[in-house]
């Protein structure tokens, strides 16, 4: 399950998949798991998983999609993003406002309809106003709705708003040769100013009250929500297993090597002749339009977006999903967000008996986020290749015999003693 493999000693190129068995017992696994859960769902099964949990899965797949990106661009690029999860909210924001826009849309429709008298245009676009901001105090369309009403322009934007954002920011940043911990800074800062931006009433997407009733798909009104999940689940799924075979054809080529040379040692791989800002700005960009399509996919399962969906810890938690999966690993990465995803959906759920200690109780819902801080500090210090390093065990994949010599000149580098942890 390594990153990939050159061209063959006899001159013969290897397939994809053989040069990436992990993507093919991936997309194996991924398949057979979505099948499992259509057939012991209440829409299409036995009725086995609630439609909740069903949810809650289709939302975990989205959480491994934007892990995937996270992992490409920290894990083999080596820039660490702390501003990832913006992009994923961004993309849920402008998914999110042609489902509020179309779903009042036929609440007006149907009130008007009563009246006796057909509404004018004027009046329906008034009407859908009024519903949607009157809770901020105001009964007019923002200027950014105006593409609100179409679904294919809304799509196109979920992707471009995001991208064109990251685009910019990495250019400034990156032509100004900004690495290492000051981007991680300027990323978390990015994130901060569009999150306190979105929580003001007049930036158009209503402030703290954010977005809502997301999971009432325009058109569908009759489609019970047992379905609904299922087929989220589906279109989930589905953008898992392409966006894993995208990024592993990504890194298995010269492109992937290039970005790891570049992790490893930026000053040599530009000194070679490699336009160094241009590879980083490019994975930069292209894991932020990864991260809106998951967004995309996830807020209309979770129903609602607010401002708080962007606070910086959100990117924080993203790279301690994929620490403690492993990252340089894609597999690693989707392991990482499963695995903490799940874990934090049962802990925060309230079902779990609090633990008598003595004069305290030990209450789950508390404590979930010191557990997961303390997960995070033992993986870093005891496996540094996380749960997905496991694997290379199972396979005896050793890493190269370097004398001890650093993976690069940061003093952060894996040394080869830590890379056999």
């Amino acid at each position: 399950m390594g990153d990939g493999a050159g061209p063959r000693s006899d001159g013969k190129s290897k397939s994809f998949f053989a040069q990436n068995p992990s993507a093919l017992i991936f997309i194996a696994f991924l398949a057979a798991f979505t099948l499992i859960v259509t057939l012991l769902s209440e829409a299409y099964g036995v009725g086995f998983l609630s439609t909740s949990f069903v949810k809650t899965l289709g939302k975990t797949l989205c959480l491994c999609l934007v892990a995937l990106a996270m992992d490409l661009i920290w894990g083999y690029a080596g820039i660490l993003s702390l501003g990832h999860m913006a992009f994923f909210a961004l993309g849920g924001y402008m998914i999110g406002m042609w489902l509020m826009y179309a779903r009042t849309e036929e609440i007006v429709v149907q009130a008007l309809a009563q009246g006796g008298l057909p509404a004018t245009p004027e009046e329906v676009s008034q009407g859908i106003a009024t519903q949607i901001f009157g809770v901020v105090g105001s009964s007019d369309l923002p200027a950014i709705w105006a593409f609100a009403h179409s679904l294919p322009l809304q799509l196109l934007l979920a992707l471009a708003v995001p991208g064109v954002l990251a685009l910019v920011f990495g250019w400034l940043a990156f032509r100004s040769r900004v690495t290492g911990v000051y981007l991680s800074i300027l990323t978390q800062a990015m994130t901060l100013a569009l999150a306190l931006y979105l929580f003001q009433n007049d930036s158009g997407l209503r402030g703290n009250n954010g977005l809502s009733g997301l999971q009432n798909l325009p058109g569908l009104g009759d489609a019970s929500q047992d379905l609904v999940s299922v087929w989220f689940l589906w279109a989930s799924a589905l953008a898992l297993g392409l966006g894993y075979l995208a990024l592993a054809w990504v890194v298995s080529g010269k492109f992937g090597s290039v970005i790891r040379a570049i992790r490893d040692d930026e000053a040599r791989v530009r000194f070679l002749g490699y336009a160094v800002e241009t590879y980083k700005l490019f994975v930069f960009t292209l894991t932020a339009v990864i991260a809106a399509l998951a967004g995309v996919l996830y807020y209309p399962q979770a129903g609602i977006i607010n401002p708080a969906e962007l606070a910086p810890i959100a990117s924080i938690y993203l790279a301690v999903w994929v620490a403690i999966g492993g990252r340089g690993r894609l597999y690693g990465a989707v392991i990482g967000a499963a695995f903490v995803s799940l874990l934090s959906s049962l802990f925060t759920s309230g079902r779990l008996p609090d633990i008598p200690l003595g004069p305290v109780a030990l209450n789950w819902v508390d404590w979930w986020l010191v557990i997961l801080g303390l997960a995070f500090v033992a993986v870093t210090l005891l496996a540094p290749k996380g749960i997905g390093g496991l694997f290379d065990r199972f396979q005896h994949i050793r890493p190269p015999d370097r004398k001890g010599a650093a993976l690069g000149p940061n003093d952060g580098a894996l040394q080869e003693q830590e890379a056999r942890e």
